[in-house]
């Protein structure tokens, strides 16, 4: 047996975003503070570092991070002399933040680093120190060691990737998230099951992941209805909190599987959110693996652990129970399918093969030809 494990220092609890500021200070002087589109949310944090250091230069994210624009706030951010990023967001804010601080020190062109469409190239110098804060609970961005970019050009998300890129901290405070609305505390918190299962049942899955991935299932399955249906029950948001970092700390070390392989081009292709896509395609991916295992590989040992994920999510040690939960709470939740998302059947083939080639596609516990990522990607199209 051989594996490695490596993640950020984390601040965990309600009211842990008022220690940024001075954790912040230890790191840095000259601050680029990575926020949403609406930075005003943030002014808070932005007047607690602008008391600690010589200059904060705030910078807005909308939307998914492009390759081409991070590039060039990279280089306004080293113009600037920035020596340190603190990002606070969803997923997207997170990631554009970790690439921020990877780009400004690392001057080549974007693309020789990205994976799939790019060199792949490593990191000559170590990123900026970074802090980052999710106010979403569902990618574990605050604490993996890459950043998904939108390549336009090739109609593709693609990963920046360095172990040197998990942040130096993440400051994980479920209060953050009281005011995300019910539609995105679905998504996000279906996307951090969706990696915490894809990490369990992963061939690179360890016996450090393995407790990670169990207990934030768990905290999912109690949790994510109640803080959908109440976005302010803390206990719930805390619980869904924690099943996002667990999530995060797994995939940084166990890698993921197919929805996510699937997710990559169709989020280019749709424009719609990384959440709503996986929690699309979670049942369905499911169901095929589930079905390739039983029929080529009868003794595997991901069918065992399809099993206990059914346990841990409904207490029925089965595949096919953990199958119907995610039916189940995908439905209760509202979750769009695909062409509600703006598939159509004539995009299948291509996403099906832009898919094959996605780097999350190495961990699924086993290979997916064209025809059937084609048939989950019709399936998944009405639900």
């Amino acid at each position: 047996m051989a594996f490695t494990f490596s993640t950020a220092r984390v601040l965990f609890g309600p009211g842990s975003r008022l220690q940024i500021a001075a954790q912040a200070y230890r790191l840095g002087r000259r601050c680029l503070l990575v926020t949403g589109s609406r930075p005003e949310g943030c002014a808070w944090l932005a007047d607690d570092l602008s008391g600690v250091m010589d200059d904060v230069f705030v910078l807005p994210v909308s939307g998914e991070p492009e390759a081409a624009i991070i590039a060039a706030h990279a280089l306004s951010a080293r113009a600037w002399g920035c020596d340190l990023v603190v990002a606070v967001g969803g997923g997207s804010v997170l990631d554009a933040g970790k690439a921020l601080a990877a780009l400004v020190t690392n001057t080549r062109d974007v693309f020789d680093y990205l994976e799939v469409v790019g060199r792949g190239m490593p990191l000559e110098h170590a990123p900026l120190p970074l802090i980052a804060a999710p106010t979403t609970a569902g990618t574990g961005s605050e604490v993996t060691a890459n950043a998904v970019l939108l390549s336009r050009a090739h109609g593709v998300k693609v990963s920046l990737r360095s172990p040197e890129m998990i942040p130096n901290l993440a400051v994980v405070d479920p209060e953050l998230a009281v005011s995300l609305p019910p539609r995105q505390t679905a998504a996000t918190g279906l996307d951090a099951l969706t990696q915490l299962m894809g990490a369990f049942v992963s061939h690179a899955a360890s016996p450090l992941t393995d407790p990670l991935c169990r207990d934030g299932m768990a905290r999912a399955a109690r949790s994510l209805r109640r803080a959908v249906a109440d976005g302010r029950d803390l206990a719930a948001r805390s619980d869904m909190a924690l099943a996002s970092l667990f999530s995060g700390m797994a995939l940084a070390n166990a890698k993921l599987g197919a929805v996510h392989g699937l997710a990559a081009p169709l989020g280019a292709m749709l424009g719609a959110a990384h959440g709503e896509i996986c929690a699309a395609l979670l049942p369905h991916v499911m169901e095929a693996n589930i079905a390739v295992l039983r029929a080529a590989y009868p003794t595997h040992p991901s069918l065992d652990r399809f099993a206990e994920t059914g346990q841990l999510l409904t207490g029925e040690r089965d595949a096919l129970a953990g199958v119907r939960f995610v039916h189940a709470l995908c439905r209760d939740l509202g979750v769009r399918n695909l062409r509600d998302l703006g598939l159509e059947e004539g995009m299948v083939d291509d996403a099906a093969r832009k898919a094959a080639g996605a780097s999350s596609m190495k961990g699924n516990p086993v290979e997916l030809d064209h025809d059937r990522l084609s048939a989950i990607l019709l399936r998944a199209l009405d639900g």
